[in-house]
Parts: C-alpha cells; sequence; structure tokens
C-alpha cells in the first residue's frame, strides 16, 4: 500500500453544504464510499483536526487528504516486449499483436498484457486492470490507451462511454460490398453459444453502432474500415457478420476461409494460413486529460495482414488481366 497526501482549500461558495459532499467534488476520482472511509479512519483532516462527514463547511478550510492506495491487480508482472508508440506520466499508447491476451481469464492466467504492463511499470497494480481502460480481442491487432494515473483512467473511461474517442478499424470481409454503411444492432451474448455475441432484439441486447465505408473491392473481398461509435464485445466481427459479410479469417463467426474461383496458388495459400479476424485497430484520437490538446496516433497493419491484402490484390489483377484477353477486339 502507497499514500499520496493531498492538500486543498475548500471553495467559498461551497459554504453551508456538509464536508463529505464538497469532498467528493473535490476528489471526483475516488468513490463516496472511499472517501468516507478516509473520513473515519482520521485520513482526513479539516485546518489539521479530525472532521466528521456531516460536519458544515465555511469556505477557506484547508483540507488534507493522505489517500491509502491498496494493489487493485493481484496477477505477476511478467518481462514482454511491447510496441509503445507513445508515453508520458498520464497515459501510455501501444501497438497490440496478434495473439497477446489483454487481460488473465479462463486459460490464460499468464501471459497477457496486463501481465507486461505490471512488469514496465509496478505502480500500475494501484489502478483497476492495470490502467486497461479498453480491450482488443487476442485476434485482433492495433493500438490501445492505458492510464497510468487514476484521474486518467477516470477521464479515458468517460470520453468512451460518451463516445469522444475516435476509433478506427481496417478490415477484410467475405463478399463484395457495393458501398459503406451503418450497422445500428443491439449486441448481447449468444443465448446458446457462451462464447460468441449475437444481436439481440431490442431489449435483450446494448445499443451497437458501427460506420463502415469501403476502402478497396477485390474479387470475392472487400477492405473496408470501420468506426465504432460504441464499444462492445466482438462488435465488428458481430456487426459485420450480422450483414452476411463477416471478417476474413473469423473462425467464430466466418468459418473457414472461401478462396474465390480459380484463385491464384498464393491467395489459397494465404487464405488458408490466416487464422484470426483480419481486423486491425489503426487509428486512435482523444483528447488528452491532462493537457486537454487533442491527440492521434496510426499504427501499420501487422505483416499477415499486408500480405492478405496483397495477395487478394494480384489475385484481382491476374483476374482483371485475363478478362481483358478473352475480350474480344473492337
Amino acid at each position: 500500500m502507497s499514500t499520496v497526501r493531498y492538500q486543498v482549500i475548500i471553495p467559498f461558495p461551497a459554504a453551508g453544504r456538509r464536508f463529505d459532499q464538497v469532498l467528493a467534488e473535490l476528489f471526483p476520482d475516488y468513490s463516496r464510499s472511499r472517501l468516507s472511509a478516509w473520513i473515519k479512519t482520521g485520513a482526513v483532516t479539516l485546518n489539521g483536526a479530525l472532521v466528521l462527514p456531516r460536519q458544515q463547511v465555511y469556505g477557506g478550510e484547508r483540507v488534507c487528504l493522505d489517500a491509502q492506495l491498496h494493489t487493485e491487480v493481484r496477477s505477476q508482472p511478467e518481462a514482454m516486449v511491447l510496441d509503445v508508440v507513445y508515453e508520458d506520466d498520464e497515459l501510455l499508447v501501444l501497438n497490440k499483436p496478434v495473439g497477446l491476451v489483454v487481460h488473465p481469464g479462463a486459460g490464460h492466467c499468464a501471459g497477457t498484457l496486463l501481465n507486461a504492463l505490471l512488469y514496465r511499470d509496478s505502480a500500475l497494480a494501484q489502478l483497476p486492470r492495470a490502467g486497461i481502460v479498453h480491450r482488443l480481442d487476442k485476434g485482433t491487432s492495433g493500438l490501445m490507451v492505458v492510464a497510468r494515473t487514476l484521474s486518467a483512467m477516470t477521464a479515458l473511461v468517460g470520453k468512451l462511454s460518451r463516445h469522444e474517442v475516435q476509433r478506427h478499424y481496417i478490415a477484410v470481409v467475405e463478399g463484395r460490398l457495393v458501398a459503406g454503411g451503418t450497422v445500428d444492432a443491439p449486441v448481447a451474448r449468444h443465448p446458446h453459444q457462451r462464447v460468441r455475441q449475437a444481436v439481440r432484439e431490442q431489449g435483450r441486447g446494448k445499443r451497437a453502432v458501427t460506420h463502415y465505408r469501403v476502402h478497396e473491392r477485390f474479387r470475392a473481398h472487400t477492405l473496408v474500415e470501420c468506426r465504432l461509435e460504441t464499444g462492445r464485445t466482438h462488435q465488428i466481427r458481430v456487426h459485420m457478420a450480422y450483414i452476411h459479410h463477416p471478417l476474413t479469417g473469423d473462425l467464430l463467426y466466418a468459418g473457414a476461409p472461401r478462396p474465390p474461383r480459380r484463385a491464384t496458388p498464393a491467395l489459397v495459400a494465404t487464405l488458408q494460413g490466416f487464422r484470426h479476424q483480419a481486423l486491425h485497430a489503426q487509428y486512435l484520437r482523444f483528447t488528452h486529460p491532462k493537457s486537454g490538446d487533442m491527440v492521434s496516433f496510426d499504427a501499420p497493419p501487422p505483416d499477415d495482414f499486408v500480405e492478405l491484402t496483397s495477395a487478394l490484390r494480384d489475385d484481382m489483377a491476374m483476374y482483371t488481366s485475363e478478362q481483358n484477353l478473352k475480350s474480344p477486339c473492337p
């Protein structure tokens, strides 16, 4: 356990109000129950003296809070190489590789991103989930932001809930999309298959909105950009499958890959070897929780994603060339 000392002056407009109510507004990063417990144990003083939660304040008093931070995370630190895109005292942004699990869970008690973060910064053990404010699936690569302070975590979680964090993904989906669009369909756990999510009728699922637009069309696939308005578990994977264009390589929602007719050997081999959803969190933009500046980050897709799109592009070029040769001369 570590202790952080804060000293603030109660503003004069707070005169006449209860001390515990004013304290909650002065320290919004801590819950009311935690602040109340600190008042009762003497960790909070008013002008150097102990105080009751219901005591009236007059404004101008000096508050001293010794915030006792307990360990929130019990997982063990593990030395792992992380691709950190940006880092300061408040947060870090990293580019998560495919295959890395974010949180420990059933079958993944070690070797997770959380374990790696604890090794990189032991102070993260005092934050819920080691500062992880949003997650990516094991088979999804790309940008994630991690808070390094409780105030940054509170701010970032709030921004996510208010849809103030821009998250853009690129994905390869099955089939040829004609145009972009929006999927507005509630998502919840599948009623029979617990490892899956599904679009459920209104009232049974949480609101989920995904905007998508076409970047490039291939013979039987499409490269799209997806923008999240909400952030539900498996949201993009579920929504694209819902409109009959599941993500390539997504064995949970799309099944085995389906090469187009007369596909090049290179494309067949690439599709057969692509064993995770073709989804990459490429762009992240938000207001920095301390400076207030707008910050944005880009991360190039991993090599196997690039190889997949290259093989699809080469297959498309070969097919187009063959069709041109078969066309009669004018």
